[in-house]
């Protein structure tokens, strides 16, 4: 049991830096990490728009544990370009409207930098949405075939 124990853990270990070192692996770890620090500012000043981070973080979280351990080739049923694309978009959309709303009012020095870092999201959030749009994502091409091989 503990041999098999400890061969699975590089295993989980590979996949998750390898996912990490995609740009997807890495645009996913940095809304995380964004979400989080947008946490902090917003529970020390106004703990009311802190709810927008924690969904963020929450569902940011999901997705890359989705993509780091293969499930969304096991979960076909769902379609997961299109789940990412709108998570990424409809995240964008709400920060840019809540880092308006933050700024506009006006507060101490830690709503201000919520709303700064909140703009900084919107960007993040709405390259994501450019990246997995999947309409944009290359598709399959069936392979050429020679003439040659069939009848004439």
């Amino acid at each position: 049991m503990a041999d098999s124990e400890r061969l699975s853990a590089p295993g989980c270990w590979a996949a998750c830096t390898n996912f990490s070192r995609t740009r997807k692996g890495i645009l996913l770890f940095a809304e995380i990490i964004l979400c989080l620090v947008i946490l902090i500012c917003f529970s020390a000043s106004t703990p009311g728009y802190s709810s927008l981070s924690v969904i963020e973080m929450i569902l940011a979280a999901i997705f890359f544990v989705v993509y780091m351990c293969d499930l969304h080739t096991k979960i076909p049923f769902i379609n997961w370009p299109w789940s990412d694309f709108f998570r990424t978009l409809i995240a964008a959309i709400l920060y840019l409207i809540t880092s308006i709303v933050v700024l506009v009012e006006r507060g101490n020095h830690s709503k201000i930098v919520a709303g700064v870092l909140g703009l900084i999201a919107t960007c993040l959030f709405g390259y994501d949405a450019y990246v997995t749009f999947p309409v944009r994502q290359p598709r399959h091409t069936a392979a050429p075939t020679d003439p040659a091989d069939g009848p004439v």
